[in-house]
């Protein structure tokens, strides 16, 4: 008997040890391949946070022509939406099309209790965004947004720094981000044909990169929505891009602080930092993992910080985490759809001011 228990014990320890009780790869399904950013999912087809189990895309040029078609069966390709969520029972969609194609994503995904994830903005305008909420909320599903920024360990820090009140009451924030120009860096001509179109993106620069600073600053201040919102939206390329802006600044008004988010296609260089000023010093965010700034009268000295911890380093990471429940997204975290409904807003808000020429308040 007591040799039966040991044995037994020791065939426990083992099956808790045993590599088939280890995580299981989440079961992510791909929807739109004329996103350029969809090099991460490549990325992620090395790793073991996911299992692609089908990919849809609904242009025939593009189906058996796109960055996953050389690494996945060409069964997994599909070109109905429904019949691939039905058929590859993913427990989550990643959405690599447009922006305007995102309503799309989550009109199928969610009655079908499927979660999403979606490349940055939310939504290509506020009537779509809504929308999307009230199917996420009815049915229950996570709708997440993913910014390359929610993962720079600097904008952890910085808000870590501005929580404790290290820099005081924030009263500016600046966020800088943006490069030369999607046809200047050469990204390809999948992905530009609807990045360029007022519909499908629902603008240009404006929406691109106007979306990050909207969203660190929605987050830095604790889920506050700004008063007023003036933006102007420039014209500097009309040769290229002669449908949609590619230069905007966005000034947000709330009680005692103003943001400015300078998003733009016209850069001589590329760019995402911040700086965040406070009554009693400031923070700059300079990289990923590159930051300085003042405490009081003294001078903090450039950081070079450590990458985030899993898996809040990696957005496959993050979003196996928030489905398997192993972590809870917080109402007002850089990839919810509290936040983001917010960044719809103010990008409405942006657009309409552009071309008004008037500010827009936010009631």
């Amino acid at each position: 008997m007591k040799t039966n228990l040991i044995l037994w014990a020791v065939a426990l320890l083992s099956l808790i040890s045993s590599p088939i009780l280890a995580e299981e790869p989440l079961r992510v399904a791909v929807a739109g391949v004329t996103h350029d950013h969809i090099s991460g999912v490549v990325s992620a087809l090395t790793g073991e946070d996911v299992q692609v189990v089908g990919v849809w895309e609904a242009d025939a040029r593009y189906i058996h022509q796109n960055a996953l078609s050389r690494r996945l069966p060409e069964t997994l390709f599909y070109s109905d939406l429904g019949k691939m969520l039905d058929e590859t029972k993913p427990e989550a969609v990643v959405a690599y099309g447009s922006i305007k194609d995102h309503l799309t994503v989550v009109e199928a995904c969610a009655p079908r209790g499927i979660h999403v994830m979606v490349e940055k903005p939310l939504a290509a305008n506020l009537k779509d965004a809504r929308k999307m909420e009230s199917l996420a909320r009815k049915y229950g599903i996570l709708l997440l947004t993913n910014y390359e920024t929610t993962w720079y360990s600097t904008n952890w820090k910085v808000k870590e720094m501005v929580d404790a009140g290290d820099i005081g009451p924030v009263r500016r924030i600046l966020v800088y981000d943006g490069h030369q120009g999607p046809f200047e860096i050469r990204c390809s001509k999948k992905f530009t044909d609807w990045l360029t179109d007022p519909i499908l993106n629902g603008g240009g620069a404006v929406m691109d990169f106007g979306c990050y600073g909207a969203d660190l600053a929605t987050w830095i201040l604790g889920g506050k929505r700004p008063e007023k919102v003036y933006a102007v939206l420039q014209h500097n390329k009309p040769d290229i891009y002669p449908k949609v802006d590619d230069d905007a600044t966005i000034t947000l008004d709330y009680p005692g602080v103003t943001v400015q988010i300078m998003g733009s296609w016209c850069w001589p260089y590329n760019r995402k930092d911040m700086y965040v000023y406070g009554m009693d010093g400031y923070l700059y965010q300079e990289t990923p993992r590159k930051m300085s700034g003042l405490i009081g009268r003294n001078r903090l000295e450039p950081m070079e910080l450590e990458p985030l911890k899993a898996p809040f380093d990696n957005s496959f990471r993050f979003l196996r985490a928030a489905v398997r429940g192993e972590i809870t997204v917080p109402e007002y975290d850089l990839s919810s759809l509290e936040t983001n409904m917010i960044v719809v807003e103010i990008l409405d808000a942006a657009v309409r001011s552009g071309k008004s020429g008037k500010a827009v308040s936010l009631k």
